[in-house]
């Protein structure tokens, strides 16, 4: 079985795939305090609680835009499954050109992803992304991976609104009826909900004009569900989109 890794800003997602079947798959939270130990035992806990045998896990591949983390991730996988995890970076295999300025910039999530969205639905394909950052991503129809643009995300853009006010309290994100709310946390749930899909609308709607193309838009991450069924432009959710990129990148490189 395959163990893959996606360590984002906020949560780390844990997948096992048996072939190209995902067994099952956690979500835990990011914590560069947390020791080699600390995140072996959690892991190794996650996979006795779900009757899964540690012993059967034969590779790990792990994707991260947490620098500091994976030191300690590294020796995890080593001492606890006595395994060396393939780590997306230069010189692993995607499949995919990159054709930015710099490809060493590009977050190693964003890369899993456009090579999960690509090898699903082939291309011209946009992926959206709602993690701490929202991403979008462009892919071409011979699979070249173009760029795309980072937002801050619906998350930490409503913390630093409940943060810098004095009386705005925090709330729960969330679809509302109308936008002419008639008390406070309706009046910022419309907010934030409906001036995030205005911003998905209108940068895919530019996107789809430089490329020329009315491409698919593949979205996933946490938040991806909430804000799908008001927009106009997201075609499919796919909430395992990095999971299934990590497992072809692996197969790639096998």
């Amino acid at each position: 079985m395959l163990l893959v890794i996606d360590v984002g800003n906020t949560n780390i997602v844990l997948g096992i795939f048996k072939g190209k079947e995902l067994l099952d798959h956690w979500r835990v939270s990011t914590n560069r305090l947390r020791t080699t130990d600390e995140y072996g035992v959690l892991i190794r806990n996650l996979f006795y609680l779900n009757g899964v045998d540690s012993d059967e896990i034969k590779a790990i591949i792990i994707s991260s835009v947490v620098p500091p983390v994976m030191p300690t991730l590294e020796r995890m996988c080593q001492r606890y499954f006595g395994l060396v995890p393939l780590v997306i970076g230069p010189g692993v295999k995607t499949g995919m050109d990159i054709k930015y300025d710099n490809p060493r910039e590009v977050g190693a999530d964003r890369i899993v992803n456009a090579v999960g969205a690509y090898a699903k639905y082939g291309g011209p394909v946009i992926i959206i992304d709602f993690g701490t950052a929202t991403t979008f991503c462009a892919v071409d129809k011979k699979g070249n991976y173009l760029g795309g643009s980072i937002c801050p995300g619906i998350g930490i853009s409503t913390d630093a609104l409940v943060q810098r006010t004095a009386k705005l309290p925090r709330i729960e994100i969330r679809r509302t009826e109308r936008v002419i709310c008639r008390n406070t946390v309706e009046s910022m749930q419309a907010g934030v909900y409906y001036g995030f899909v205005g911003q998905i609308d209108g940068i895919v709607s530019r996107m789809r004009k430089e490329l020329g193309c009315n491409a698919k838009v593949v979205a996933t991450g946490g938040l991806a569900v909430v804000i799908a069924p008001a927009s106009n432009s997201i075609d499919v959710v796919e909430p395992m989109l990095t999971l299934e990129g990590l497992r072809i990148i692996y197969e790639r490189n096998c």
